[in-house]
């Protein structure tokens, strides 16, 4: 993927940095291809302090290493919004120094305040997404509008979905004129059933390189993370994409900073550096999700600006998104979370049965 190249710039203070950070390591958590590796060779050359990255797989593992360590190990943490709630509440991350992030006024307005954060402070957005669909029209004998034409029989075998309950079961439920956050257990199970009746139709769900199987041919339609959906449209233009007339699901991967980080100093020097306007248009050029820099908008790529900056429009003098129908996933009450589980449990055994897993 072609990216601007630039000099690495810091702010005049950094020797002084340099002398007082109390050793000289950093250490984040997060997914796997979530910072580009010169960004973070960059940070090494201009600061000396040499940068860990460690990896989780589901938030939820990320959260009991948190847990079970009080808050230390790691000295910066990348995850989804709803788990930094919980994060947060637990008091397992630490209040930012506004003082060392000068460039948080790069931040966009829109991706403050939200529920997880509603003071903006703990927390500075690194990305945000929104489940989206991409088909192949040379393909798939009708225009695709929104989730309902998923149960379409022209489909069998040809549909991609992610492995992700909360996405598929709001899927679900949005086809069915509800909310994501719907919390009516009765409405939930409800839409079980109507999950069980779009097996015929699953032919691959998982959460990575989804967008590979759509290119390779091996399904027709796929409902997508935002990064995989940047990376299908770039490959293949004539791919196309569809934001569903249901509504859209929206979230946030919120950066952090443990409570008992071992270096929060540095955290925030990087915390700092990524909220450069391009430094930050690098990033989202290699993440592949929403910019969530205001700063860095200019500086991104042009041809990949339809695919990493949300449609915006404004209104009555501040900026909104486009679409009419635009929920934040939220945490839900246990007994709904347990009616989600269930239904999720019943739903993957159908489907590895009839996929032969």
């Amino acid at each position: 993927m072609k990216r601007l190249r630039f000099c690495a710039v810091f702010l005049l203070v950094l020797p002084l940095f340099r002398l007082s950070a109390q050793n000289s390591q950093l250490v984040i958590y997060t997914w796997d291809e979530m910072i580009p590796p010169e960004v973070l060779d960059d940070f090494t050359r201009e600061t000396g302090v040499e940068v860990v990255l460690k990896t989780f797989e589901f938030n939820e593992d990320m959260l009991m290493d948190l847990e079970m360590s009080n808050g230390s190990g790691y000295d910066l943490v990348i995850a989804d919004d709803y788990i930094v709630e919980f994060i947060i509440e637990e008091g397992l991350a630490q209040k930012l120094d506004k003082r060392l992030l000068p460039n948080l006024k790069n931040v966009n307005p829109f991706y403050q305040h939200q529920f997880y954060d509603p003071q903006d402070e703990y927390t500075v957005p690194y990305g945000a997404g929104i489940q989206t669909i991409v088909y192949d029209p040379a393909k798939v004998p009708f225009e695709i509008t929104g989730f309902s034409d998923f149960w379409n029989p022209a489909l069998r075998n040809r549909l991609g979905i992610t492995a992700n309950p909360r996405v598929i079961n709001g899927m679900v439920l949005k086809s069915m004129g509800k909310s994501y956050n719907e919390a009516d257990p009765a409405l939930i199970e409800a839409a079980g059933a109507r999950l069980l009746q779009l097996v015929p139709n699953v032919g691959v769900m998982q959460d990575t390189d989804l967008d590979e199987y759509l290119l390779d041919g091996d399904i027709d339609v796929a409902l997508m993370y935002t990064d995989q959906v940047f990376k299908s449209l770039i490959q293949n233009p004539e791919l196309k994409m569809v934001y569903p007339k249901e509504g859209i699901g929206f979230g946030i991967m919120p950066a952090f900073i443990p409570a008992n980080a071992a270096n929060p100093r540095a955290a925030h020097w990087f915390l700092n550096a990524i909220m450069d306007p391009r430094r930050g248009a690098r990033c989202f050029e290699y993440l592949g999700y929403y910019c969530t820099f205001s700063a860095s908008e200019d500086y991104i790529n042009p041809d990949y600006r339809p695919y990493l900056l949300l449609p915006m429009e404004e209104r009555n003098g501040r900026a909104v998104n486009k679409f009419g129908n635009f929920e934040v996933m939220l945490n839900l009450p246990g007994e709904a979370e347990a009616v989600h589980a269930e239904i999720w449990d019943v739903f993957t055994g159908a489907l590895g049965s009839a996929l032969g897993n």
